[in-house]
């Protein structure tokens, strides 16, 4: 802990050492706002292509944004009437971009982490239902996960059909656990929408712990999917963690009112609700049906939204949204006959009037998993060479900084894609 004040510290005086050094440097050096832009672009976009590859490389972004988004308020680029107007849309994503590096906004919302979590507890609260104690021991462990499921049977059994559970474990193909990276079993339980208080569907997933391994998992986590009569859906998040006692109790409170703080939802939530692809015959046959009733909840709820706290369009176009012209430049003219060329359609359903775009910030092990793995784009078919071409491919147009034929993500930033 002091390790990390002493070096929070030092960046913070570099970083304000960096301020003066530069208002210093701007008396004798005329400010060229064209020039900073176009450079600081490019930089970014190699940053955040660098992050989205390594996350050791994530530090270097967030300072860069945090350098950029300084220079932004010192120069009062956005009362520049012209430059506003040419940049828009690199003002908007530096500003909202940033979000997460506010003291108090881990959660990459428009409010602070404490306001949201205030405003959202209604919708994100775990089900009575689920906080029985015996349930909690008995979801807790590999070991006694069946006797968990037998809980939620019986549950079932006094229920309309139209009020029961969904449920069924399985190991992620991707994603570890928020307290540990190396832990992929889940036990997803999706609750219907309340009919007496009218919040939406409760996606409620408990990490696992696997067979004969000594440190328990914690987290639970809760996405709440409320539908609007647009055709959309408000998501809401929380993730929890587990106390385990030495009396043999467990405590659920949520990670971050324990102080472990909390991530940037919307960096892998671009569709709200995840769709569940588990790992090749981790499911339960009795339980695939399971998988596929809620994957047909998810393409039901419409359009995602995340409500007050994050206009995603900020971000910007995602992943396959490149014109025929541009990537026949970039890849040549007999990339639209292959397979790999038809394939490169993710933004066929991944838009802002559907899925919601793919764009930066992304988990890179998702994406790739998806792509790579087989699940997406949906219903293509695709030999592994292929599909790991097609994935280089879209990361690549996506990220590409070249002058001639900007990527992407550079080419909106440049306000060339309106």
């Amino acid at each position: 802990m002091k390790l990390h004040f002493c070096a929070s510290a030092i960046l913070l005086w570099l970083l304000f050492s960096g301020d003066c050094l530069a208002a210093s440097h701007s008396k004798t050096h005329r400010f060229d706002r064209e020039t900073w832009v176009q450079g600081r672009i490019d930089a970014l976009v190699r940053a955040a292509n660098a992050a989205y590859e390594d996350n050791d490389s994530l530090p270097a972004y967030e300072q860069l944004l945090i350098s950029i988004a300084r220079t932004v308020r010192q120069r009062n680029l956005p009362q520049d009437a012209a430059f506003a107007a040419r940049y828009r849309e690199f003002l908007e994503y530096v500003q909202t971009a940033s979000l997460d590096q506010l003291p108090g906004h881990e959660l990459g919302f428009t409010v602070p982490d404490r306001q949201y979590f205030a405003e959202t507890r209604q919708f994100v609260e775990i089900p009575p239902i689920l906080l029985n104690p015996s349930f909690l021991r008995d979801v807790s462990r590999y070991e006694t996960l069946e006797r968990a499921k037998s809980y939620l049977r019986r549950l079932n059994a006094t229920k309309k059909p139209s009020e029961r559970l969904i449920f069924f474990s399985y190991r992620s193909r991707h994603l570890g656990t928020p307290d540990n990276d190396d832990s992929f079993l889940r036990l997803l339980i999706v609750a219907p929408q309340s009919s007496d208080t009218g919040i939406g569907e409760k996606w409620i997933q408990f990490g696992v712990t696997d067979p004969n391994t000594p440190r328990r998992i914690r987290n639970v986590s809760v996405v709440t999917a409320v539908p609007s009569d647009d055709g959309t859906f408000i998501t809401y998040f929380k993730d929890y963690f587990r106390s385990y006692r030495r009396n043999g109790s467990i405590d659920i409170q949520g990670r971050w009112e324990l102080g472990y703080g909390d991530d940037n939802c919307a960096s892998c939530h671009k569709s709200g609700v995840l769709p569940i692809f588990p790992e090749e015959g981790s499911v339960e046959p009795r339980e695939l049906q399971a998988v596929t009733a809620v994957n047909q909840r998810f393409r039901g709820y419409g359009s995602p939204r995340f409500g007050k706290y994050l206009d995603q369009t900020w971000f910007g176009p995602g992943l396959s949204s490149a014109g025929w012209d541009e990537r026949t430049k970039r890849f040549g003219a007999g990339l639209a006959g292959s397979a790999v060329g038809r394939a490169m359609r993710c933004a066929d359903c991944h838009k802002p009037e559907w899925l919601g775009p793919l764009n930066w910030p992304m988990n890179q092990n998702m994406i790739s998993s998806y792509v790579r793995g087989g699940q997406m784009p949906f219903g293509e078919s695709l030999n592994q060479s292929e599909r790991d071409d097609l994935y280089d491919k879209l990361i690549h147009e996506y990220f590409s900084t070249d002058d001639a034929n900007p990527g992407i993500l550079k080419g909106w930033l440049l306000g060339k894609r309106r």
